[in-house]
């Protein structure tokens, strides 16, 4: 799809605002993968691999034209499918150091705020692959216990869903 359909497409996408001051929440997930940091790290590389770590329940899609190459400051945008809702989603590589981390910070969304880290350590036998999130929800004082429910429920199935794929 051509770069000023994707932009049109998403142009009714709320975008997010500055890093909120309170009402943040953080989810935290690690996990330890059979596999060496150099290949731990290309493996998160390649953007489409987060469609494979993202549940089928959200009907995750990127929408950027594949391949990517991952950089600081790319912007790359996703759909997914909310409660039955297809949301569009746009994030940009605002820290990009390779086979370290790197951090994705959602610029239009279903989220006000949304900051993911991503840090990749070294570990006998393997990488701990660490996810550190922090986002506000639109309309926290309604959604907020949900929307961190679905959050944690997220990262779980990815932490479990990357177990499955480096033990082959």
């Amino acid at each position: 799809m051509h770069t000023e359909s994707l932009l049109s497409r998403f142009a009714w996408a709320p975008s997010a605002g500055p890093r909120p001051d309170h009402g943040l929440v953080h989810v935290h997930g690690e996990t330890v993968v059979p596999a060496s940091l150099d290949a731990t790290f290309a493996f998160f590389s390649d953007a489409s691999n987060l469609e494979r770590l993202t549940p089928p329940w959200l009907n995750f899609r990127i929408r950027t034209p594949l391949p990517i190459a991952m950089r600081e400051g790319l912007e790359i945008d996703y759909q997914i499918l909310l409660h039955g809702w297809p949301i569009p989603w746009r994030s940009r590589i605002d820290v990009w150091e390779p086979g370290v981390r790197f951090v994705d910070r959602q610029l239009m969304g279903p989220y006000r705020w949304w900051h993911h880290e991503h840090r990749f350590v070294p570990v006998p036998g393997g990488t701990r692959v660490i996810d550190q999130v922090e986002f506000q929800p639109r309309l926290r004082w309604v959604s907020g216990r949900m929307v961190k429910r679905d959050v944690e429920r997220i990262f779980a199935y990815r932490q479990e869903t990357l177990s499955q794929l480096f033990a082959r």
